[in-house]
């Protein structure tokens, strides 16, 4: 029973603002030195440092010492020169960056963000010290505004009215919107107002930190409890340009191999090797594409993590190499404590060599997870980051490939939840108490998992999923948003969820498909595949209570559902992974909120019922039970049912019908996607795959492009060049239709010897495919290629031979 000391005052753990009783003072002189500009205050120093021409970083330094370092999120390569130009004015001073321009009042310090070409992109209120020594600044926050990314939170896509804490947390139960910190902590924001710059604030503190956008109307506030101001400005002008410039800053996913982006399997926990292996051939008997299975804690001898449990698990590497052959891959759960126990070879060498974290008088910190009492390792040291990663080898010698780490918020089974907080960390000689690197734990660890892995897997590929994060995560891991629970509004909720991550940096997230905790029902796991189908991260996973959830366990009718829906993602992998690509080379995510790609229809400021994957196919799941009929907003332009062929306006609301085997899914009239044709149900994408490039064909008068991108889908060699960008340029006019294929990149050998193209909703029909060569315009036929036309479902079929670097083909009416 709760009482009223529930909600004593003195009992909440969000962060308060104290009364400001401090602040920077007038500013009394200026100067530059080693590319930094420090602006010298009665009572502190404040530094402004361009990163690029449109970044420009903010740090308050309150003894006035000088001090450039970051955390470990931030690029050092992501500093470079800049043309910058210091001016001084009666009032203040002007710092001229290419495309931003700070000013800096001489009465109170405070600045002030615009354009080149002198536009206000954003205003400062107040930059002080509260009472208690937090450290706060406030922004200007206008009617018109808009709040998107801040990483993983609960809510609608608009994060506008709402307040949030950065302090990485076990959250098993509740997930609802008032709670303010989940895993997963990204201290980077999107202001957007309509028709005017967006820009971007990354606050680099893994300490606990907050963010109010709902105590004032005309402002927000970040706030630290540990440290100083130190945050980066990110100009636009466009929400787009944001993500690229946070992601240049805290860097960019590498390439998953193509196993990692397929459908995976999970449970708390498949208790026995016979369990796994009945379960793999259940999926290949089934026809239901599977890539990987996991094995969550009790795989381990006694939750002994780089261990196996003889009982349970007598032959593991057999089982691996079994599972390998069926084109399934294992990937095993670990968790950062170590237990206690002597006999141990994991605690007895991370004794000897001190790789674990202890108190400032030496006390090694012990805490109970899984195991029983454990010890930590302290992941801030790069010599026990690479002790770390060298004890993967135990799993990469039987052929693992994947990690899946958990528990590194760090959780632990005490009142506080996590690592008590005068724990020091050695910090690569620069000492933290972990109140000051909470955040960072997790994604420390998950460094050290990934660059162990690659290390070992010559020059293949590993796969990292971590639960817990902080900005720069997506460099070394996917991410999934928790111990969620078999609710429709947890469906409803992992939408927004997925999309702010992915405007956060972070394109490689999803939720537990069907819910982690309570028990799904046959219409919610097949309304959560179906969903699921399309997210970035595609995992099952269900907790040993729970009823079990496997696509097959209600029936025939919810399995071929999820069979159905599965198979859909795996024929899209070429459309998915050239989406990774991109997300590779830019930062930008693969799942989309509207706005993104419409940032001037205020319609979808707080879309949040569906989504985007890439710009071409729009997502509207059903998100409530006992639903066939759900309204569905399209954006500008034309869209095509992608059940039934029937093409629509866009600017309006569409009521779609959606029985229980139907989700609502539009392609862009225009859209190029890659898909694969196989008619094989295995779930590989290597580079001999039958794969057809489908054009939905538009309005005459329109020109559309699109990208195909492959490599060998599991190396590094893209790094070198070694993969193939296609670009096709589609124009649609009332009697013809032009198509232009350009190899952007063509570093890769062709594994195949013709290229398919099928062109869809042709409102002509075409007498003639030519060729534009320069000698003149030439039949396919004699390039090599053919074409057919199914006159009843006016579809177009090429066959080019795919020899070409470049080559304009016409079709004429």
């Amino acid at each position: 029973m709760l009482t009223s000391e529930t909600i004593h005052p003195d009992k909440g753990g969000t962060l308060t603002l104290g009364a400001s009783d401090w602040r920077i003072g007038t500013i009394l002189a200026a100067d530059e030195r080693e590319g930094a500009y420090y602006f010298r205050g009665e009572n502190a120093t404040l530094m402004l440092q361009p990163v690029n021409g449109s970044v420009v970083r903010v740090k308050l330094l309150p003894d006035h010492r000088e001090d450039k370092h970051t955390t470990i999120a931030v690029q050092p390569e992501a500093f470079v020169p800049v043309a910058s130009l210091l001016t001084e004015e009666p009032d203040g001073y002007r710092l001229a960056l290419p495309e931003v321009t700070v000013a800096i009042r001489k009465e109170n310090a405070l600045l002030a963000f615009y354009t080149a070409a002198g536009e206000l992109i954003s205003d400062e209120a107040g930059l002080y010290r509260s009472g208690r020594g937090q450290y706060g600044c406030r922004k200007r926050m206008e009617p018109d505004s808009h709040v998107y990314g801040l990483g993983e939170k609960t809510g609608f896509l608009d994060k506008k009215g709402e307040k949030y804490d950065m302090w990485n947390s076990d959250v098993y139960d509740p997930h609802v919107p008032e709670i303010e910190a989940l895993y997963v902590s990204i201290p980077f924001l999107i202001h957007f107002r309509y028709d005017k710059p967006a820009y971007g604030i990354f606050l680099d503190n893994p300490g606990r930190c907050s963010f109010d956008m709902r105590s004032g109307n005309d402002s927000y506030t970040f706030q630290t409890t540990s440290g100083t101001i130190d945050y980066y400005f990110v100009s636009g002008p466009d929400m787009k340009s944001v993500i690229q410039g946070y992601s240049r800053l805290t860097g960019t996913m590498d390439l998953p191999p193509a196993w990692a982006i397929g459908y995976h399997q999970s449970r708390y926990s498949y208790m026995s090797q016979e369990e796994v292996m009945t379960l793999a051939w259940t999926f290949r008997e089934k026809q239901i594409p599977c890539d990987v299975i996991y094995l969550d804690i009790h795989y381990m001898d006694e939750y002994r993590v780089f261990t196996f449990d003889p009982v349970r698990f007598p032959r593991p590497q057999a089982m691996i190499e079994e599972l390998k052959a069926m084109g399934i891959r294992i990937v095993p759960i670990v968790d950062p404590g170590v237990k206690k126990d002597p006999s141990y070879a994991a605690y007895r060498e991370g004794i000897r060599s001190d790789y674990f974290c202890r108190k400032l008088e030496g006390e090694l910190f012990i805490g109970n997870v899984w195991p029983g009492a454990s010890a930590f390792p302290d992941f801030t040291e790069e010599e026990v980051r690479s002790w770390w990663g060298e004890q993967h080898r135990f799993y990469t010698d039987m052929g693992i490939h994947g990690i899946w780490n958990d528990m590194n918020e760090p959780a632990v089974f005490n009142e506080s939840k996590t690592m008590d907080l005068d724990v020091v960390h050695r910090n690569d000689g620069r000492p933290k108490m972990h109140h000051e690197v909470h955040n960072l734990y997790g994604m420390l660890m998950s460094m050290a998992t990934q660059q162990g892995l690659k290390q070992q897997l010559d020059g293949e590929r590993p796969f990292v999923l971590t639960r817990a994060g902080y900005a720069g995560i997506q460099k070394y891991a996917a991410t999934w948003t928790g111990d969620n629970r078999s609710f429709w509004e947890h469906l409803a909720m992992s939408i927004p969820m997925v999309l702010n991550l992915g405007l956060s940096g972070q394109p490689f997230s999803g939720p537990d498909i069907g819910g982690f905790a309570h028990h799904t029902s046959p219409e919610l796991l097949a309304r959560w595949t179906q969903a699921g189908a399309f997210y970035p991260y595609c995992r099952n996973h269900s907790v040993l209570e729970s009823i079990r959830q496997e696509p097959w366990v209600f029936g025939p009718e919810i399995e071929d559902i999820c069979r159905t829906y599965i198979r859909l993602r795996y024929s899209l992998l070429p459309y998915l992974y050239t989406l990774f690509h991109e997300a590779h080379e830019t930062g930008l995510p693969v799942m989309r909120p509207l706005i993104l790609e419409y940032p001037h229809d205020r319609q979808v400021y707080n879309c949040c019922d569906q989504f985007l994957v890439g710009q071409d196919l729009l997502v509207a799941p059903i998100l409530r039970p006992s639903t066939e009929y759900r309204t569905v907003y399209l954006p500008a332009g034309e869209w095509i049912d992608y059940w039934s062929g029937e093409r629509f306006a866009g600017g309006q609301h569409v009521m779609a019908h959606a029985p229980l085997e139907r989700m609502p899914i539009y392609v862009r009239a225009g859209a190029v996607i890659a898909e694969l044709r196989d008619e094989s149900w295995k779930p590989v994408l290597d580079a001999g795959a039958q794969i057809v490039l489908t054009i939905r064909s538009a309005q005459a008068g329109t020109r559309v492009t699109g990208r195909w991108y492959e490599d060998d889908a599991s190396t590094y060699a893209y790094e070198q060049g070694t993969y193939n960008l296609l670009e096709v340029a589609s124009a649609f006019d009332e009697d013809a239709m032009t198509l232009d294929l350009r190899y952007l990149s063509k570093g890769m050998p062709n594994q195949r010897a013709t290229m398919e193209i099928e062109v869809n909703d042709l409102n002509f029909v075409p007498k003639q495919l030519l060729v534009v060569t320069s000698e003149g315009d030439v039949e396919l036929e004699a390039q090599g290629g053919s074409w057919s036309l199914d006159a009843a479902s006016s579809k177009l079929k090429l066959v080019l031979s795919n020899a070409f670097e470049a080559i304009t083909i016409k079709a004429v009416g």
